[in-house]
């Protein structure tokens, strides 16, 4: 690609980023003395009429809708070499994407954010227009006057009028985020698709995790203990696979949240229960162990006393382990698939506990946490032995024996992006009779042998 410098009379400073068609770059307006956002098509589709007509409809749309909630488009033209572009507002605060990133905001703020982007959604309704690929990155953070913060509906390049949408052929969309209606190639869709979307945007700003599949989504509250009921039946109900039953209307789902967002600022949400000892359910949706995706549910029993460490059971009470207390920021529990270590295919009973959930399944995020998981079946230390983790450096394995358990302990440290350390365990019972077994992995930022020995220690199973 030829280096560009300057597009008329647009100065361009850096690239924000690109897509399947286009470029992004930051530039400034030395005429108004601004800065603005310039979409450059990208040079191997400039012949490709059909791509070209594409990219310039995305500008239109943005036109078309005509909304201080969407991004505004201010000039368009064309390069020497024939490459079209065009120039936006330049959105100063960054994605949605990039600021869920760091944990899940408030509730409150959360609840906000999703009803501003919903407000931006209906006017796009408005204008005729289902916007078809609504997430986190495509929804922008201006800073408005008074340091408060615009949201900005992004990128329409897989936008278009109802009255095409009505008998689209191709199926578009992202993983999370897609409605059944649009994944399903001849599908007619309406503006309730982007009601899924926008479902599936608030659970993921809630909860820190992109929303399973249509229909197999754990409500929000069961994910947070923060948060009561209403939240997760608002953010469910977005999220139905039958449209019919979703929210009519973007307008009517964003009423929804700022009301129930007002709700939470005042004090009025449901608080954890409190007592000598207090059981919390959250959820998240992670993978856990060797990237598995689970669908879990949990309990954490701990004392009022401040203790330095707590004990988490698995819903079925099959399963109990002791985490430092620092740890026990969200679990889930209600099972995993043993397949994931090349043993029988099936549900087990497991769980995760975490302080960053939606962190696990990436071994370059830092987290601290651990996953226990029973095995029924087959040789749990023969899979163990097996498992490489590209990128982490193999530390070394020795023997374990304790009061309950007997088996294998494998160290890996220095995994990419993250300075701390994964331990995994193959734990067969000391007891006579059956012999159950358990799949342990601790991960650590930082620490020593001491706290993931004492974790691994302290597992128990019930009959």
């Amino acid at each position: 690609m030829h280096s560009l410098e300057r597009i008329g009379r647009y100065r361009l400073e850096r690239r924000l980023g690109a897509g399947g068609f286009g470029v992004v770059w930051l530039a400034h307006d030395d005429v108004l003395d601004a800065a603005v956002a310039v979409k450059v098509l990208t040079e191997n589709w400039v012949d490709r009429l059909d791509i070209r007509e594409r990219f310039l409809s995305e500008a239109r749309l943005l036109r078309k809708a005509d909304s201080s909630r969407v991004v505004q488009v201010y000039d368009i033209g064309e390069l020497p070499d024939g490459r079209p572009y065009f120039v936006m507002e330049y959105a100063d605060g960054g994605t949605l994407a990039d600021r869920v990133e760091a944990g899940p905001p408030p509730v409150a703020e959360a609840l906000r954010l999703t009803a501003l982007a919903a407000r931006a959604a209906a006017d796009l309704h408005a204008a005729g227009i289902v916007h078809r690929d609504i997430k986190p990155s495509n929804l922008l953070l201006r800073t408005a006057p008074g340091g408060a913060d615009r949201v900005l509906l992004a990128d329409l390049g897989l936008a278009k009028s109802l009255a095409q949408a009505s008998g689209l052929t191709v199926a578009a969309g992202s993983a999370g985020y897609t409605p059944p209606e649009q994944a399903r190639p001849g599908s007619g869709i309406d503006a309730r698709a982007d009601v899924y979307s926008l479902g599936a945007l608030g659970h993921h700003l809630v909860t820190g995790s992109v929303p399973g599949p249509p229909g197999r989504t754990e409500r929000a509250d069961r994910l947070r203990t923060d948060i009561g009921p209403d939240v997760g039946r608002a953010l469910l109900r977005a999220m139905e696979p039958d449209r019919e039953r979703r929210w009519p209307s973007a307008e009517a789902f964003a009423g929804e949240l700022e009301r129930l967002a007002d709700e939470v600022a005042a004090g009025r949400a449901p608080a954890p229960r409190s007592g000598r000892r207090t059981a919390l359910l959250v959820l998240a949706g992670i993978a856990a162990a060797c990237a598995a995706a689970v669908a879990l549910t949990a309990v954490l029993l701990t004392d009022e006393s401040a203790a330095s460490t707590l004990t988490v059971e698995d819903g079925t009470g099959r399963i109990a382990v002791e985490v430092p207390a620092a740890w026990g920021g969200q679990v889930r529990d209600s099972g995993w698939n043993p397949r994931s270590l090349g043993l029988q295919d099936g549900t087990e009973p497991g769980l995760v506990v975490a302080d960053r959930l939606a962190r696990w399944p990436d071994l370059r995020s830092g987290v601290d946490g651990a996953f226990v998981g029973l095995s029924e079946h087959g040789d749990v230390t023969g899979a163990v032995r097996a498992i490489t983790h590209p990128g982490c450096h193999y530390a070394g394995s020795h023997s374990y024996s304790g009061a309950r358990w007997h088996g294998l302990i494998r160290t890996w440290d220095g995994c990419p992006g993250e300075d701390g350390r994964l331990t995994e365990a193959a734990l067969t019972s000391t007891g006579s009779g059956a012999r159950p077994q358990v799949y342990v992995q601790v991960r650590q930022e930082s620490g020593d042998d001491d706290t993931a020995d004492g974790v691994i220690a302290s597992v128990r199973l019930k009959a």
